[in-house]
């Protein structure tokens, strides 16, 4: 059985997402989906992987990425080591299929690739029937980092993520795909929803009383209307097929009307084709 090694967690999600979980040997500390990950040897952070791990699993492909800056080190030491490898590096919906295909070349097993590629597409397309069905969409702040405040840009998955679930990202005219803001800048838009997803820390530890210290906050029509929501940064700080999931939460926050409620054992099923 071909052996994977999986360097960050979006390149593990979208692994299992192509039904190829069980080949994985080791992931990064920072993999949480699927459950299985769990027993697999843990290779450091995405950032510093060891590679002495790396090479001790003696790896078929070691899928690397360059998503988060700093992971370049990863690329040379694999290099260094002669490490067979190929790297991730999603900004879009479109990238994130297009990398499905990559792997599937890699493994040499195009036609498992093709019906992955197929499905994540089936996907797409239904979210973006949805959203052409929307006429009004309330504007979104997604909070990536609280000091300094880092926000996503038009460059980046969750703008488009915004506008598949009938929503728009206020800071979508911005090309970056990481926009380094304040506080002023995000009271100035006066966003409709106030989306907190802190990359790296856990849910249960993001706070969102720290908002109400900034200059202004009580003004801001998210606050006076309680669109303040913690959302954690997975499944959407992550380019993976997992995405999706994270559609169907922010829909239906965005419109109620439409939904009855978010369900994540209904969500997951839709995503793997379980339903």
């Amino acid at each position: 059985m071909l052996r994977i090694a999986s360097l960050c967690p979006s390149n593990t999600e979208l692994l299992d997402f192509m039904g190829l979980t069980q080949n994985l040997v080791g992931v990064d500390n920072y993999s949480t989906w699927p459950k299985e990950v769990e027993e697999l040897p843990r290779l450091c952070s995405d950032q510093d992987i060891d590679m002495d791990k790396v090479e001790k699993l003696h790896p078929d492909l070691v899928v690397a990425s360059l998503t988060v800056p700093g992971m370049e080190k990863n690329i040379e030491r694999l290099k260094e080591r002669n490490l067979p490898y190929i790297v991730l590096n999603p900004d879009s919906f479109i990238d994130i299929g297009e990398n499905i295909l990559k792997v599937g070349e890699a493994i040499g097993d195009k036609e498992l690739a093709k019906a992955a590629y197929r499905r994540y597409h089936a996907l797409y397309d239904e979210c973006k029937n949805f959203s052409k069905q929307i006429k009004e969409k309330p504007s979104i702040y997604w909070e990536w980092w609280p000091k300094p405040v880092f926000t996503a840009g038009g460059d980046n998955w969750l703008t488009e993520l915004s506008e598949l679930a009938g929503g728009r990202n206020v800071f979508a005219e911005d090309e970056r795909a990481s926009v380094k803001t304040d506080w002023e800048d995000v009271k100035r838009r006066n966003p409709d929803y106030v989306f907190l997803t802190w990359v790296g820390v856990k849910l249960e530890k993001i706070n969102p009383s720290l908002l109400e210290k900034r200059p202004g906050w009580q003004e801001m029509d998210a606050l006076q209307h309680e669109r303040v929501i913690v959302l954690g940064d997975a499944p959407f700080c992550r380019p993976s097929p997992r995405l999706f999931i994270g559609i169907k939460k922010v829909s239906a926050i965005l419109h109620p009307e439409l939904f009855a409620s978010f369900s994540q054992k209904e969500a997951e099923a839709w995503l793997y084709g379980n339903s």
